[in-house]
């Protein structure tokens, strides 16, 4: 029996060593923390294929300059002497642009779909997680805002996903769970949200019945070879043979990379979260607040919401309390009866999003490490695009037919 090594455990880790567990693999997954409190957990829930475009588009470099002035603002990035940093932001550049955007599109819509697909397997069997289809409004206060919504929603439809146009009124019809303060609305039919604790509190108890082994606080310091293979993965808590690996570190995934001298461009994207415990007085469908990029998402009896998009690096652990002031501002903006305060300190989540130049997920075999897969890169993408993951790399390991065209996720 073939054994693989996952590096990361975070829900695409968790993803892949569950379908790889099914195939009959022997897994094993090292991670170093102590798997409770990552990206996977703190992040808004969605599942959204109505989420086509990519970060690099066009556009999105004038926005983001403006928005770099603003500590409040949805993206910024946190201006320092890096080479990484340049190097990330002339590739964005040359990404941001339509041509890129018009083949990111279907690629990124089938792997969301197949993602939903699973997802809905998943719940068939145990729906300890709160999964629910109720789609995903996007709501906007200007003009200028709705026209850009209104041209997404329209490439989403030529592309075969169910949108509904609506008013203002209809909004407040559609959510009656709380006052809406609204020029109007996006309503994608075709996303669905779930709770990520429980949904990995669920993942990780079926790779126990799967017999997968999980390191926690085990750091990953080298890899040992035998001509171009990964034969051994050395941690600091001893050597482990192995006969495949999956990268799926997130934002550490660039540094792992390095120690097999390969050069991924990544930066951690890092945003916060806070979630309100059995508010009855919430709204009821998730939701996205355009202009200040604010995710809002019904979590049974909670609600969490979550935003901000700072490129940044992974040593950066403080919470900014502008950009949280942002989000809470947002918040009371687009609904007047909730009255958000500030969260505690304790209270505010905040995590690193995996972020690549292009947007793009990279889901692919390594050209040169012929043991050697990554799946990393997913950004704010991570649990929506994870089962769908964790189903192509073990058919990747397994040379299975790819269940849908990876060209788009390749290094």
């Amino acid at each position: 029996m073939k054994r693989v090594s996952i590096v990361g455990g975070g829900i695409i880790g968790l993803c892949s060593a569950y379908y790889l567990a099914k195939e009959g693999y022997e897994v094993t997954v090292f991670d170093q923390s102590a798997m409770d409190d990552g990206c996977s957990y703190g992040n808004a829930g969605m599942i959204v294929p109505s989420h086509i475009i990519p970060l690099a588009q066009p556009g999105m470099i004038a926005q983001g300059m403006k928005w770099m002035f603003d500590s409040q603002s949805p993206f910024y990035v946190k201006p320092r002497l890096n080479s990484d940093l340049i190097k990330w932001g002339l590739q964005f550049y040359k990404h941001a642009n339509a041509n890129h955007v018009e083949k990111a599109m279907p690629a990124l819509r089938d792997l969301s779909l197949l993602s939903k697909e699973l997802y809905q397997d998943f719940a068939k069997e145990n729906d300890s997680f709160f999964y629910e289809e109720k789609g995903l409004l996007m709501l906007y206060k200007t003009d200028k805002v709705a026209d850009e919504m209104f041209h997404e929603a329209k490439e989403a439809e030529r592309l075969g996903l169910e949108v509904d146009y609506l008013t203002r009124a209809e909004v407040a019809g559609l959510e009656k769970g709380t006052k809406t303060d609204v020029l109007g609305g996006i309503h994608y039919k075709s996303d669905a949200h779930l709770y990520p604790q429980k949904f990995m509190k669920f993942l990780k108890k079926e790779l126990q019945r799967l017999k997968v082994e999980i390191h926690l606080n085990t750091t990953v310091q080298d890899f040992i070879f035998d001509k171009n293979s990964i034969v051994k993965i050395v941690t600091d808590k001893g050597s482990f043979a192995t006969d495949e690996v999956v990268l799926a570190a997130g934002a550490w995934s660039p540094t792992l990379a390095k120690k097999l001298n390969i050069s991924i461009s990544i930066l951690p994207g890092k945003g916060y979260s806070f979630t309100l415990k059995d508010k009855d007085h919430k709204p009821s469908i998730p939701t996205i607040l355009c202009e200040g990029k604010v995710a809002v998402t019904p979590m049974n009896n909670d609600i969490r919401f979550g935003g901000t998009m700072e490129i940044t690096h992974t040593g950066d652990t403080k919470i900014n309390q502008n950009r949280l002031q942002g989000i809470v501002n947002s918040i009371n903006e687009f609904y007047p009866e909730m009255e958000v305060g500030m969260p505690k300190v304790e209270e505010t989540w905040f995590g690193f999003r995996p972020c690549t130049p292009s947007g793009m997920p990279i889901i692919t075999r390594d050209k040169k490490v012929v043991n050697l897969t990554f799946a990393t890169g997913h950004a704010m993408m991570g649990l929506s695009l994870a089962p769908a993951t964790g189903k192509i790399i073990t058919e990747i390991i397994s040379g299975k037919k790819i269940s849908v065209d990876t060209k788009m996720f390749q290094l």
